[in-house]
Protein backbone atom coordinates (compact mmCIF):
# COMPACT_ATOMS: atom_id res chain seq x y z
CA UNK A 1 0.00 0.00 0.00
CA UNK A 2 3.14 2.61 0.34
CA UNK A 3 3.90 1.66 -2.57
CA UNK A 4 1.09 2.46 -4.52
CA UNK A 5 0.94 5.85 -2.29
CA UNK A 6 4.42 6.86 -2.98
CA UNK A 7 3.58 6.23 -6.40
CA UNK A 8 0.71 8.61 -6.43
CA UNK A 9 -2.48 6.65 -5.40
CA UNK A 10 -4.12 8.93 -2.73
CA UNK A 11 -6.38 6.51 -2.23
CA UNK A 12 -4.04 3.72 -0.99
CA UNK A 13 -2.63 6.70 1.39
CA UNK A 14 -5.95 7.24 2.69
CA UNK A 15 -6.41 3.84 3.36
CA UNK A 16 -3.40 3.47 5.42
CA UNK A 17 -3.36 6.35 7.39
CA UNK A 18 -7.29 5.62 8.03
CA UNK A 19 -5.99 2.47 9.36
CA UNK A 20 -4.00 3.89 12.04
CA UNK A 21 -6.29 6.86 12.66
CA UNK A 22 -7.94 5.91 15.63
CA UNK A 23 -4.31 4.59 17.37
CA UNK A 24 -2.47 7.91 16.77
CA UNK A 25 -5.69 9.71 18.00
CA UNK A 26 -5.91 7.70 21.16
CA UNK A 27 -2.03 8.16 22.27
CA UNK A 28 -2.74 11.98 22.04
CA UNK A 29 -6.15 11.60 23.78
CA UNK A 30 -4.43 10.43 26.84
CA UNK A 31 -1.59 13.14 26.92
CA UNK A 32 -3.31 16.19 26.11
CA UNK A 33 -6.88 15.57 25.38
CA UNK A 34 -7.73 19.70 24.00
CA UNK A 35 -5.02 18.87 21.49
CA UNK A 36 -5.46 14.63 20.42
CA UNK A 37 -7.09 16.25 17.17
CA UNK A 38 -4.48 18.42 15.82
CA UNK A 39 -1.60 16.34 17.13
CA UNK A 40 -3.19 13.64 15.03
CA UNK A 41 -3.56 15.89 11.95
CA UNK A 42 -0.09 16.73 12.47
CA UNK A 43 0.81 13.14 12.84
CA UNK A 44 -0.40 12.25 9.68
CA UNK A 45 0.50 15.47 7.54
CA UNK A 46 4.29 14.61 9.08
CA UNK A 47 3.58 11.25 7.60
CA UNK A 48 2.51 12.57 4.10
CA UNK A 49 5.55 15.02 3.84
CA UNK A 50 8.26 12.63 4.74
CA UNK A 51 6.46 9.81 3.08
CA UNK A 52 9.62 8.93 0.76
CA UNK A 53 11.90 9.44 3.30
CA UNK A 54 10.87 5.74 4.94
CA UNK A 55 13.32 3.10 3.95
CA UNK A 56 11.34 0.64 5.55
CA UNK A 57 13.82 -0.62 8.12
CA UNK A 58 10.78 -0.52 10.71
CA UNK A 59 7.34 -1.05 9.96
CA UNK A 60 5.18 1.49 9.01
CA UNK A 61 3.14 1.78 12.09
CA UNK A 62 6.21 1.88 14.14
CA UNK A 63 7.82 5.09 11.98
CA UNK A 64 4.46 6.37 12.20
CA UNK A 65 4.29 6.04 16.07
CA UNK A 66 8.02 7.59 15.78
CA UNK A 67 6.52 10.83 14.07
CA UNK A 68 3.76 10.86 16.79
CA UNK A 69 5.92 10.71 19.50
CA UNK A 70 8.07 13.62 18.10
CA UNK A 71 5.17 15.73 17.56
CA UNK A 72 4.01 15.31 21.27
CA UNK A 73 7.84 16.38 22.55
CA UNK A 74 7.34 19.45 20.07
CA UNK A 75 4.23 20.26 21.31
CA UNK A 76 5.05 19.97 25.22
CA UNK A 77 8.27 22.01 24.91
CA UNK A 78 6.07 24.77 22.93
CA UNK A 79 3.94 25.55 26.74
CA UNK A 80 5.76 28.38 27.89
CA UNK A 81 6.78 28.12 30.88
CA UNK A 82 8.32 24.97 30.19
CA UNK A 83 9.98 25.30 26.86
CA UNK A 84 13.58 24.05 28.65
CA UNK A 85 11.57 20.80 29.86
CA UNK A 86 13.84 17.57 30.27
CA UNK A 87 10.83 15.24 28.79
CA UNK A 88 13.12 12.06 30.67
CA UNK A 89 12.11 12.94 34.37
CA UNK A 90 9.52 15.76 33.58
CA UNK A 91 5.67 14.26 33.54
CA UNK A 92 2.57 15.68 32.23
CA UNK A 93 1.02 16.72 35.55
CA UNK A 94 4.16 18.87 36.11
CA UNK A 95 3.65 20.57 32.34
CA UNK A 96 -0.02 20.86 32.59
CA UNK A 97 -2.35 23.24 34.75
CA UNK A 98 -5.56 22.86 34.00
CA UNK A 99 -6.92 19.35 35.50
CA UNK A 100 -6.88 16.11 33.05
CA UNK A 101 -10.25 15.09 31.56
CA UNK A 102 -12.16 11.77 32.22
CA UNK A 103 -9.35 9.21 31.89
CA UNK A 104 -11.43 6.08 31.01
CA UNK A 105 -14.80 4.26 32.02
CA UNK A 106 -12.80 1.61 34.16
CA UNK A 107 -11.62 2.77 37.67
CA UNK A 108 -8.73 -0.03 37.51
CA UNK A 109 -7.65 2.06 34.04
CA UNK A 110 -8.07 5.26 35.60
CA UNK A 111 -6.13 4.39 38.42
CA UNK A 112 -3.03 3.25 36.09
CA UNK A 113 -3.55 6.55 33.50
CA UNK A 114 -3.33 8.78 36.80
CA UNK A 115 -0.36 6.80 37.90
CA UNK A 116 1.31 7.03 34.23
CA UNK A 117 0.97 10.75 34.31
CA UNK A 118 3.36 11.11 37.28
CA UNK A 119 5.74 9.15 35.48
CA UNK A 120 8.62 10.85 33.58
CA UNK A 121 7.02 11.52 29.54
CA UNK A 122 9.43 8.88 28.29
CA UNK A 123 8.92 6.44 30.86
CA UNK A 124 4.89 6.68 30.15
CA UNK A 125 5.09 7.45 25.86
CA UNK A 126 7.72 3.56 26.43
CA UNK A 127 5.09 1.82 28.66
CA UNK A 128 2.35 2.84 26.47
CA UNK A 129 3.37 2.01 23.13
CA UNK A 130 4.68 -1.32 24.33
CA UNK A 131 1.67 -2.76 26.22
CA UNK A 132 -1.32 -0.52 24.84
CA UNK A 133 0.03 -0.33 21.13
CA UNK A 134 1.43 -3.83 21.04
CA UNK A 135 5.06 -2.87 20.15
CA UNK A 136 7.85 -5.24 20.65
CA UNK A 137 11.67 -4.05 22.12
CA UNK A 138 12.93 -4.40 18.67
CA UNK A 139 10.34 -1.68 17.28
CA UNK A 140 10.36 0.01 20.43
CA UNK A 141 14.70 0.59 19.80
CA UNK A 142 14.11 1.73 16.32
CA UNK A 143 12.13 4.42 17.94
CA UNK A 144 14.15 5.42 20.70
CA UNK A 145 17.05 4.46 19.11
CA UNK A 146 18.35 2.25 21.47
CA UNK A 147 19.29 -1.72 21.63
CA UNK A 148 16.30 -4.19 22.68
CA UNK A 149 18.79 -4.58 25.33
CA UNK A 150 18.73 -0.87 26.49
CA UNK A 151 14.62 -0.97 25.94
CA UNK A 152 14.00 -4.22 28.36
CA UNK A 153 15.91 -2.22 30.90
CA UNK A 154 14.39 1.24 30.45
CA UNK A 155 11.06 -0.95 30.56
CA UNK A 156 11.92 -2.91 33.80
CA UNK A 157 12.79 0.85 35.29
CA UNK A 158 9.62 2.43 33.83
CA UNK A 159 7.71 -0.70 35.05
CA UNK A 160 9.04 -0.38 38.34
CA UNK A 161 8.49 3.74 38.90
CA UNK A 162 4.64 3.06 37.51
CA UNK A 163 4.20 -0.15 40.60
CA UNK A 164 5.74 2.89 43.48
CA UNK A 165 2.93 5.16 41.51
CA UNK A 166 0.68 3.17 42.24
CA UNK A 167 0.95 2.41 45.54
CA UNK A 168 -1.19 -0.48 45.97
CA UNK A 169 0.07 -3.28 42.60
CA UNK A 170 -3.26 -5.64 44.18
CA UNK A 171 -5.73 -2.73 43.22
CA UNK A 172 -4.76 -3.05 39.48
CA UNK A 173 -7.01 -4.72 36.41
CA UNK A 174 -6.56 -7.18 33.53
CA UNK A 175 -4.85 -5.07 30.98
CA UNK A 176 -1.89 -5.87 29.33
CA UNK A 177 -0.13 -3.31 31.49
CA UNK A 178 -1.66 -4.60 34.58
CA UNK A 179 -0.66 -7.59 33.74
CA UNK A 180 2.95 -7.08 33.54
CA UNK A 181 2.88 -5.14 36.83
CA UNK A 182 1.26 -8.21 38.59
CA UNK A 183 3.77 -10.59 37.16
CA UNK A 184 7.32 -8.32 37.48
CA UNK A 185 8.80 -11.94 36.21
CA UNK A 186 7.03 -12.43 33.24
CA UNK A 187 9.88 -12.09 30.88
CA UNK A 188 6.89 -12.15 28.11
CA UNK A 189 6.44 -7.93 28.60
CA UNK A 190 9.92 -7.32 28.31
CA UNK A 191 11.49 -10.02 25.95
CA UNK A 192 9.18 -9.09 23.12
Amino acid sequence: MLERWRDGDLRAGDQLCGRYFDEIYRFFEHKLPGEADDLTQQTFLGCVRARDQFRGQSSFRTYLYSIARNELYMRLRRIPKFQLVDLEVSSLDEMISSPSKRLGEQQELAQIRAALRRLPVEQQVLLEFRYWHDLDATALGEMFEASPGAIRVRLLRAREALREALGDAEAIGDDPMSRSLRNPDDSSGADS
